[in-house]
């Protein structure tokens, strides 16, 4: 009983968190979007960028994206991340959006390739603090193929001076590009929230085995 009984707590407890999570990420996304500087200013502060409206200015450096694979609505393909060149030297990987299989190569959608200064808005994403487990398999630079956002290799494996990168991504909105592609707008927000029906379960499972000790008693008695 004290165990049916904890575990149903823990999960109202999870509820709270999971709920207080959503709410936060929902307010970050709809906020007035933040520069680069302003993101930084987060981090310094011990705050959570992820998820943030955001906002940066530069020069794409379209000779060096790198590949992500990825599906979206269902189709296999990559997710293009492209160094943004900033004014003051540094660099902001932008997840410029998705492309199919067969357009990996930049040279199969060239009016894409969008050239000089650039404005782009989305939201910051954090950077991975590793590897997100043993089944992921290992980034393949030779052929430029990443199963995990390793920012780090990704900028030392398109040659970009160390420590230059910013430690966030930035993925890019919906805006439309020439040519369509890459199809930006395919950051995915999806935080399970089964915490409820867990909690009903364990009590549930609890308030029947409060009956059945209960009926077992009674029949004792008699």
């Amino acid at each position: 009983m004290a165990i049916l009984l904890s575990l149903g707590t823990w999960q109202v407890q999870r509820l709270h968190w999971k709920e207080a999570l959503i709410a936060d990420i929902e307010a970050r996304r709809h906020a007035d979007p933040l520069d680069v500087a302003g993101l930084e200013a987060v981090l310094r502060e011990g705050g959570d960028v992820d998820y943030r409206a955001a906002r940066a200015e530069g020069r794409y450096l379209n000779d060096k994206e790198r590949h992500f694979l990825a599906t979206f609505n269902g189709e296999a393909g990559f997710y293009i991340y492209t160094p943004l060149a900033l004014s003051d030297g540094r660099y902001l990987f932008v997840n410029r959006g998705f492309v199919p299989y067969d357009l990996k190569e930049p040279a199969n959608r060239t009016q894409g390739a969008l050239q000089g200064d650039q404005i782009v808005s989305g939201l910051a994403r954090a950077r991975l603090a590793g590897k997100p487990g043993f089944m992921v398999p290992d980034n393949d630079e030779a052929k430029n193929i990443f199963y995990w956002k390793d920012l780090d290799r990704m900028a030392a494996s398109v040659g970009l001076p160390e420590n230059t990168a910013l430690p966030f991504f930035l993925d890019a909105d919906a805006t439309p590009v020439p040519g369509g592609l890459p199809r930006g707008g395919v950051t995915q927000i999806d935080l399970p929230n089964s915490h409820l029906q867990y909690a009903i379960t364990w009590y549930g499972l609890a308030f029947a085995l409060a009956l059945v000790c209960a009926f077992a008693y009674v029949r004792r008695k008699n």
